[in-house]
């Protein structure tokens, strides 16, 4: 009996949530095996999160990302091995893969889980409706197919030392091979990565125009943190949707976040939840994100945001 993992990460560097997947599936395996799969390239440090056997899927198109060439090296390996589950991050990506995985197999998937009790049926509790609900559900499968909410397990090392290697070339078809990342825009946060900033500084309506968001970047700036933004905003054409928080956008989990001008949708409070602190900014003392602020300021963020800057810059001098 084992558990295999899909590991994604940045030029052999996993991500955390990852390394957040494979505590979830050490937890899940209660002693037995862990194996991981990994493609293109061999992530470091995976024997500190209890990977016995690192399988390393080798192809030209992992150059680049192909969800379904990535989900048929998973079904080749899951067939292999004949796990009882087959995990990943509940990314973006980990969530495209492995719903290609779970149409390739004919299972069902259950999504963004939080946690899971294995079994057959296996339990689980998972997150719906943009994290404004936990369903708990019964997983009716020969092999378990789960994905991991991004921040909602932490990532735990434990004892151990590095993994075995393998290294395998899967039979990929045509289809496989059709759909794949040919270029990538890079993101207007100055350098630093929206989902890995450790401070993150977003403005939504409340900004009133793309030049409303000039204090709003200075502030991240001196922090160090990366500038975001609301639904809102990138639907009114104000910044990129890469630099959106929220379901649809990106998920983060930062030190601090300060939200500008956010009223607090579901879809964005989704995306934030993971914040380990949260100052909310805003003129109405009624809008929603204050009930889940750690700090708040009543205010007019042309005025507060840049007075802040202004109390930094004297601290530091």
């Amino acid at each position: 009996m084992s558990v295999l993992v899909f590991v994604e990460h940045d030029g052999g560097e996993p991500t955390e949530p990852a390394l957040q997947a494979l505590t979830f599936a050490r937890g899940y395996a209660s002693g037995d095996p862990v194996h991981s799969l990994a493609v293109g390239l061999e992530p470091d440090g995976l024997g500190a999160y209890g990977v016995g056997t690192l399988h390393v899927a080798e192809h030209d198109v992992f150059g680049s990302y192909a969800p379904a060439a990535v989900a048929q090296a998973v079904v080749e390996l899951a067939g292999r091995l004949l796990p009882t589950a087959v995990i990943a991050a509940g990314t973006d990506a980990g969530n495209e893969v492995m719903a290609h995985v779970a149409a390739k197999l004919d299972l069902p998937l259950a999504a963004n889980c939080v946690e899971a009790t294995p079994g057959d049926p296996a339990r689980v509790t998972r997150v719906r409706w943009g994290g404004s609900l936990l369903e708990e559900a019964a997983l009716h499968a020969p092999v378990k197919l789960l994905t991991v909410q991004p921040h909602a397990v932490a990532a735990i090392e434990v004892p151990g030392e590095g993994p075995a290697v393998e290294r395998f070339a899967p039979v990929l078809g045509d289809a496989d091979l059709t759909v794949r990342v040919v270029g990538r825009t890079g993101e207007s946060a100055g350098g630093v990565s929206l989902s890995d900033a450790k401070v993150v500084v977003s403005a939504g309506r409340g900004a009133g125009s793309p030049e409303g968001f000039a204090g709003v970047e200075e502030l991240a700036g001196l922090l160090g943190g990366a500038v975001g933004c609301s639904r809102a905003v990138t639907m009114a054409g104000w910044r990129s949707h890469t630099d959106q928080v929220g379901q649809t956008g990106t998920k983060i989990a930062p030190d601090l976040y300060i939200a500008c001008g956010i009223s607090g949708a579901t879809q964005h409070m989704a995306g934030c939840k993971g914040a380990k602190a949260i100052l909310a900014i805003n003129v109405d003392r009624d809008a929603p994100i204050l009930s889940s602020a750690d700090y708040a300021v009543i205010g007019d963020l042309h005025e507060v945001v840049p007075a802040i800057s202004a109390e930094i810059r004297k601290a530091r001098s």
